[in-house]
């Protein structure tokens, strides 16, 4: 088994600038909110209104990609075994939100993995596209509404308003690809791979940002080994694929 890599633990999100203190106040404004909101912007017409079966994994994990007598503690990294997830999907009808904004060719990148991923296994996707910088948290309210299995969030600037709103709804896993969220509680988990561990903003680390590491196949292990973590309850970590 590959040693778990743990970083050391993350700062706290600051809020102290007029932007972090704008996102607060929307954050608090969206968690009273959230179960008016309705299902605009999203990407298919299939009724999600009726419950369903609760979704488990099929397939098993590879070896290499944990250390199952050793899990990873809350906010480690952690390198999986490449291939160690290619043997895992979601039961059929799994429920997803593909929570995405920015129009660069990283995020775009993201997003048409995320969609690749879900026609191979079956999965029933929406979407919901922030439209401006002030309706990011609005954006995250609406996913959070459809009440999906499991948000799949791409776009840098989403982070922050994750960090901001995912601590207060417990109940709903999320999973950040090609980016992190600092200080991540145990329904946040992230994929990505170096220079795609963008933190947010003032927690940038050297090499971050790499647009030119944003490939489709990268993009495409980062989401199947981040939904294959979800599905067997590895969560609150992050996993960098290679």
């Amino acid at each position: 088994m590959p040693a778990i890599a743990r970083q050391p633990r993350r700062r706290p999100l600051r809020t102290t600038t007029r932007r972090g203190r704008a996102l607060l106040a929307a954050a608090a404004a969206a968690v009273l909110a959230a179960g008016a909101v309705g299902a605009a912007g999203c990407g298919s017409s299939e009724d999600w209104s009726s419950p369903h079966a609760r979704p488990t994994a099929v397939g098993a994990l590879g070896a290499g990609f944990v250390d199952r007598e050793h899990p990873p503690a809350p906010e480690a990294t952690i390198a999986p075994r490449p291939g160690s997830w290619d043997d895992v999907r979601p039961s059929r009808g799994y429920r997803v939100v593909l929570l995405r904004y920015g129009g660069d060719d990283q995020t775009r990148t993201l997003a048409d993995a995320v969609r690749d991923w879900a026609g191979q296994v079956d999965a029933s996707l929406k979407t919901v596209t922030a439209q401006r910088p002030d309706k990011l948290i609005e954006s995250i309210t609406e996913a959070m509404a459809l009440k999906p299995d499991l948000i799949i969030s791409v776009g840098n600037s989403l982070v922050d308003p994750l960090a901001l709103v995912t601590a207060n709804h417990l109940d709903q896993q999320f999973l950040v690809v090609g980016a992190e969220v600092a200080e991540p509680t145990a329904n946040v988990t992230a994929a990505d791979w170096k220079g795609a561990s963008f933190r947010g903003e003032g927690l940038g680390l050297p090499n971050a940002y790499d647009p030119a590491s944003f490939t489709p196949e990268r993009a495409g292990r980062a989401v199947r080994a981040g939904v294959a973590a979800v599905l067997h309850g590895i969560t609150g970590i992050v996993l960098r694929v290679r």
